[in-house]
């Protein structure tokens, strides 16, 4: 087992922290299918990680040769926005209590780099894990100009954790996600919670693959 002793562990939120994958994935769906466009879901778990305006751009150019108006782009969101907050309240990632309890035992600061401007999800942090995420040590769709597998997210997250990046992990689920943190050049843990073939994560260049949260607890416990 290798031993890791950064200061600093960096989350993604979708599909890490929150099991709401699944709803962004329908909503996404759903949205795009609105407007005439097929966008699959298992096509959405591989875009994750992206802010809403990339993965409606990233769409408009494969199947229509163009970028999206901003028109389009707002139309797009809000309605993928409107669908997901129909799927209920977001439900915390099995077993992730743990894993931040165990970080912070071990004296380790928690930040948040998600791609997400989904607000209900931030309100529902606190909810289920109080005083764990800190505004000032997170990074949203809202702080950003270029999203994920651009490395700005996690730059910014270093940034505002006061770190480098040899004194920090990432924790990501999606290949973009693990892009980004490996451009930022940060020790990365992908979990495949999701129905991706746990390979994209290992193409994507993640230095750890563990196929649940339960075995990133057993993993941490005997690493740190």
């Amino acid at each position: 087992m290798q031993k890791i002793s950064p200061k600093v562990f960096l989350f993604d939120m979708d599909g890490v922290i929150f099991d709401s994958m699944p709803a962004h994935a329908r909503s996404w769906h759903l949205a795009f299918k609105d407007e005439g466009i097929e966008f699959s879901e298992y096509a959405v778990y591989l875009q994750e990680g992206a802010t809403g305006s990339k993965t409606v751009n990233d769409v408009f150019m494969a199947q229509k040769g163009r970028v999206a108006t901003q028109e389009e782009i707002d139309r797009i969101y809000a309605r993928k926005c409107s669908y997901f907050e129909k799927c209920g309240e977001p439900k915390p990632m099995p077993v992730m209590d743990k894993v931040l309890n165990l970080l912070l035992a071990n004296g380790k600061t928690i930040g948040l780099v998600t791609g997400s401007g989904q607000k209900s999800l931030f309100t529902t942090l606190n909810k289920y894990y109080p005083g764990i995420f800190i505004p000032e040590r997170m990074v949203t769709a809202f702080d950003v100009k270029k999203g994920k597998p651009d490395p700005e997210p996690y730059l910014m997250g270093l940034q505002k954790c006061g770190v480098s990046a040899g004194e920090a992990v990432v924790v990501e689920n999606a290949p973009m996600g693990v892009q980004a943190a490996k451009a930022a050049g940060i020790f990365t843990i992908a979990v495949n919670t999701g129905i991706l073939d746990r390979q994209c994560l290992i193409d994507a260049g993640a230095d750890v693959v563990l196929d649940s949260v339960s075995a990133l607890l057993e993993y941490l416990s005997e690493s740190l």
